[in-house]
């Protein structure tokens, strides 16, 4: 199974996640200029990455492909917590791991509570904390 899928970059829309840099962001602005007399369109993408918050901006031609990662969201139990990480096991298929707590998810993710994860590139990032069950 492929982590990532190619569409045009003049496709891209705003709140879509992209590929920049190998960089999983997510787009937070599109401009599209008018093609020239003997150009093309050109796209630019700002986007911030989802796991490093970098805010990242390229500009390219509207006809080039640039590449999407495919985001798996899944709910996880949360086992314990130590300082900024939180030991949780996946509630399908019962693989415990390590994972760092967001910063603006510190306090709400504790012992026992349910998060939505997501894994994009192979990385895994906590984006919500959904309670105890």
């Amino acid at each position: 199974m492929s982590d990532t899928k190619m569409i045009g970059a003049n496709q891209v829309q705003k709140g879509s996640f992209i590929l920049m840099g190998g960089v999983a962001c997510k787009v937070v602005d599109v401009e599209i200029s008018k093609p020239g007399k003997h150009g093309h369109s050109k796209v630019r993408i700002s986007a911030v990455g989802l796991v490093d918050e970098k805010k990242r901006i390229e500009v390219m031609p509207g006809h080039d492909n640039i590449e999407v990662p495919i985001i798996e969201k899944r709910n996880a139990q949360v086992m314990s917590v130590s300082g900024d990480m939180a030991n949780v096991m996946d509630s399908e298929s019962y693989e415990t791991f390590d994972m760092k707590i967001p910063e603006e998810l510190k306090g709400q993710v504790v012992e026992g509570s349910s998060v939505l994860y997501w894994t994009i590139m192979n990385e895994r990032v906590i984006k919500q904390v959904k309670g105890a069950d």
